[in-house]
């Protein structure tokens, strides 16, 4: 069996099974030069390029854009955007997967309270979907954690979202809290759940 688990430090390649047999995939710490990259992927994502709000589709990239580059480049200690790469690919946009890992307080707007590690952002392209990417990037994310003193971890996904809800519960996440969420553009709440991972010591088997 295929194991995951990709060397976020090291950057060791990994072959990926199946329809993508043929290409290698490495997990890195993102850089500047990224930022582009990763926007687009966040982007596309979790915004439609198609019907009524296609137009706004620029402008949200440039807000991704420009908020990746101000958490990139601040000083906080527990913070980091990880990428996945397409090795095979002989361009500088070889970016098919992201996700963010940060730390974030109880008493969020006080920055006071409890501490606890917090995943978002994880995205990837659509080709490259259920091919186990999302997996090795959450499983980095749980190394990073561990590395950092935690041994939680936290996460947001809409209740509709079934296929991600899937994955995480796979991967040990269980509820922790639903909340309502109300969406800007439609005048319906959709809930939005708090899942929770209580992570072991042998997160990169």
């Amino acid at each position: 069996m295929t194991s995951w688990f990709f060397n976020t430090y090291r950057q060791e390649p990994v072959i990926m099974p199946a329809d993508l047999s043929e290409c290698q995939f490495q997990i890195r710490a993102a850089t500047p030069a990224d930022l582009y990259g990763v926007a687009q992927i966040i982007t596309e994502s979790f915004h439609s390029q198609q019907g009524i709000w296609g137009w706004a589709f620029p402008l949200l990239r440039l807000g991704i854009y420009e908020d990746l580059k101000h958490r990139l480049a601040s000083p906080a200690p527990h913070h980091i955007c990880l990428v996945a790469a397409d090795t095979t690919k002989d361009t500088v946009n070889n970016l098919v997967g992201t996700v963010e890992l940060g730390v974030r307080f109880s008493h969020s707007w006080a920055h006071t309270g409890r501490s606890f590690p917090y995943l978002s952002n994880l995205a990837v392209r659509p080709q490259y979907r259920r091919h186990g990417l999302a997996s090795g990037l959450l499983k980095n994310c749980e190394k990073v954690s561990q590395e950092w003193g935690f041994q939680d971890l936290y996460l947001h996904v809409l209740e509709n979202n079934h296929q991600a809800r899937q994955l995480y519960c796979k991967l040990g996440y269980r509820v922790h809290k639903v909340e309502s969420n109300w969406n800007l553009f439609w005048p319906k709440s959709v809930n939005q759940i708090l899942l929770h991972k209580h992570l072991s010591n042998d997160v990169s088997a």
